[in-house]
This record gives structure tokens, C-alpha cells and sequence, in this order.
């Protein structure tokens, strides 16, 4: 894997190349172009606040304590975040079965492709970001957020996240191209992750409701929660993962990010003789 890695660092100048490519074939014939990348998430925010924050505003509020009086923030602060997610995660799957013919022609490792859809998705995330602190901004005007220390957790929650994403690229990759079912499967995943997730309510209301105790545990389970607590925490530092949830998300990110590169490496010889 350090070689690997190496190897990857040594072609960092064709990774930035295809994450420019992908980027401009995606918006290149759109009138809005990069303008697309905050329009989804602002509208889903908007969709979000209307059904919690408005029609459901009594039983949404008992549960989001200190990010009652700020819940627009809460939801694009989550919502901002699974764009990367779902979008990295749809995308790579198909990385390789969508460029086959550059795949056998350049010769980088073939990491880069998969490892180029995050990055490109993080590129859009990143846009974003100007947007989710004039809102933060705002509502520190009026006193609804604090932020202090907990911006920190930003940093910190892009890092884990990015982990993970790449090791699960690595996987989906190459697993679909071997077995075309993994993109179909996936959708319904992303779309069950996305309610499996707390992103437009906080974590409270798992722990809080008559879920048998196992269940609780198997939720907390699923890295994306620790990472999305820690996004959630940046403006909300009562958000802020505790050490276990904190030490799993950490370890089961790293576990993925070995065993994607692990497993891409050892079935890279089938998936180009099936290319």
C-alpha cells in the first residue's frame, strides 16, 4: 500500500487533470454550470425545513435543542456534506466501467480514476462552503450559534470523510465491473444511508426513541454518523461525537480505506481483463 501511495503522489499531476476534465464535461453545457452544485442542496434544504421546520416545527424543535433556533443551518450543514457523499459514491462506482478505454491506454494507476470522482465531488462540497458561512455568520448575528473551537471539527470531519469515500470508491469500482448489480444496488443504499443517517435530525432522537438497545448500537455503527455529528458539530458543539463513536467512525473509516486499496489491487488484473 505505501508503494501504492507512492505511486499515486507520483501522478498526482494526471489526478488533478481528470478531476478538471470531469468537472467541465459535467457542467459544459449547462447554462447555471458550477451554480448546480448549490442549487440541489439549498433546494433539498428548503424542501427539509418546510416539512421539520414548518408543518412538524413542534416535534423537530423538542429534539433539536441548541440548533432549534437555527435549524436552516443544521440541514445544509448535513445536507452540504451527503451531496459529497452520495454524489462521490454513485459516481466511482462506475468509474471504471464509464472509462474503459482510457483505463487501458494511460498509463497511471488505475486509483486515480475511482479516487478522481471524490476529489472532483469535494471540489463541489468546497464551493459550497462560502454559502454555509454567510448563513453561519448570520445567525451568529443573532446570537442563535457561538462558534468558538468547534470550527476545528470541520477539518477533522473532511479528513474522516474523505478516508472513508476512498476506500469505499477503491471497493465499488472494482466490484462493478466484475458484477454490473453493484451500481443498481447501490442506489438503493445511498437512498437508505441518506434516512439511516442523522443529517436532517440529530442523533438525540435515535438515542432518545423506543428502539430496542442493539439497534441503537448497530446505528451508531455506520461511520457516516460519527463524521456527520462532527460536521454538525463545527456550529453545534453539543454535537461533537463522544469517544467511542468518535474511535469507531476513526477505525472503520481507516479499516474500509485498507480494504478497498487492498481489494482493488488484488482484483485490478480481472477488472482490466473484463475491460
Amino acid at each position: 500500500m505505501t508503494s501504492g501511495v507512492g505511486a499515486l503522489w507520483s501522478h498526482r499531476g494526471s489526478l488533478r487533470i481528470l478531476v478538471r476534465r470531469d468537472l467541465a464535461v459535467k457542467y459544459q453545457q449547462s447554462v447555471l454550470g458550477y451554480l448546480w452544485s448549490l442549487i440541489e442542496p439549498l433546494g433539498m434544504g428548503a424542501i427539509y425545513w418546510f416539512v421539520f421546520g414548518v408543518l412538524y416545527s413542534r416535534d423537530t424543535n423538542r429534539h433539536l435543542g441548541e440548533a432549534a433556533g437555527s435549524y436552516p443551518l443544521f440541514l445544509i450543514t448535513g445536507i452540504f456534506a451527503w451531496m459529497w457523499t452520495s454524489s462521490a459514491l454513485s459516481e466511482a462506482t462506475h468509474a471504471l466501467t464509464g472509462q474503459a478505454r482510457l483505463i487501458t491506454t494511460m498509463n497511471v494507476p488505475r486509483q486515480v480514476f475511482p479516487i478522481g470522482r471524490v476529489v472532483g465531488r469535494f471540489a463541489e462540497y468546497a464551493a459550497g462552503l462560502p454559502i454555509l458561512v454567510a448563513i453561519a455568520i448570520w445567525y451568529a448575528a443573532q446570537g442563535r450559534i457561538e462558534p468558538g473551537w468547534s470550527l476545528l471539527a470541520l477539518p477533522l470531519a473532511v479528513l474522516v470523510q474523505a478516508i472513508l469515500l476512498i476506500g469505499l470508491a477503491l471497493l465499488l469500482s472494482a466490484f462493478n465491473v466484475l458484477m454490473r448489480d453493484v451500481e443498481r444496488f447501490m442506489r438503493l443504499v445511498i437512498r437508505v444511508l441518506f434516512y439511516a443517517t442523522p443529517i436532517i435530525y440529530p442523533l438525540s432522537l435515535v438515542r432518545d426513541s423506543g428502539l430496542p438497545g442493539w439497534l441503537r448500537v448497530s446505528y451508531e455503527l455506520n461511520p457516516l454518523v460519527g463524521i456527520f455529528q462532527l460536521h454538525h458539530a463545527v456550529w453545534y458543539p453539543d454535537e461533537f461525537p463522544g469517544a467511542r463513536l468518535l474511535a469507531t467512525t476513526i477505525g472503520t473509516s481507516l479499516l474500509l480505506l485498507v480494504a478497498g486499496w487492498w481489494a482493488f489491487r488484488r482484483l485490478e488484473p480481472a477488472v482490466l481483463k473484463e475491460l
